[in-house]
């Protein structure tokens, strides 16, 4: 059937054009949901993992692969613990909690420091004082962010934040963490 004005040719493009669009649309919901989909994990692997960590004591090294710690960890939490990534500040989960408790290691378990050490720095990440035992944490061999010195876990050696020298007393320090390397846990009764 011929076109005999512009106006039933504008029409029909118009007409396309919400085919398109709607075709596209389904396209990429499509294409979406396949993505989602493969990106979620094994659920089996990431289990067997998981037991594997819980069944290493806690005076014992982790030495995972990176890819086994991506079964584990949470996209924030690889990206700060193992690609030694850093958050933003005043935007993070415990740079103000209060409560009092422990700070665990969120890739491995270990326990780093107390509530008891923790205090307000200023700076929007949590900050300690001193981590809760001598053998928590480890000191990188170089210095690194404006002067502070990396700090992992010494049972798995992701990356925890970095230490300065610009604490308060007794002992000086300033244990700047990232919320995501840690894992808290109140103390009963609070």
């Amino acid at each position: 059937m011929p076109l005999t004005s512009s106006f039933e040719m504008t029409m029909l493009l118009k007409h396309m054009l919400r085919v398109n669009i709607t075709v596209l649309a389904l396209l990429l919901a499509c294409a979406a949901l396949v993505s989602c989909d493969s990106a979620k994990p094994n659920q089996a692997e990431s289990a067997r993992i998981r037991t594997k960590l819980e069944a290493i004591p806690l005076d014992q090294k982790v030495q995972f692969t990176n890819d086994e710690w991506k079964y584990i960890l949470t996209g924030c939490q690889y990206y700060v613990l193992r690609r030694r990534g850093t958050e933003l500040p005043f935007a993070n989960a415990y740079w103000h909690t209060h409560e009092k408790g422990i700070y665990f290691c969120a890739a491995c378990g270990n326990p780093l420091f107390s509530s008891d050490a923790k205090y307000d720095s200023g700076t929007g990440w949590p900050s300690f004082w001193q981590p809760i035992g001598g053998d928590a944490v480890s000191a990188a061999s170089h210095s690194s962010f404006s002067g502070g010195t990396e700090i992992m876990c010494a049972r798995c050696g992701s990356h925890l934040g970095h230490v300065f020298d610009d604490g308060p007393r007794p002992s000086g320090l300033r244990y700047c963490m990232n919320s995501a390397a840690l894992k808290f846990v109140k103390a009963v009764g609070n």
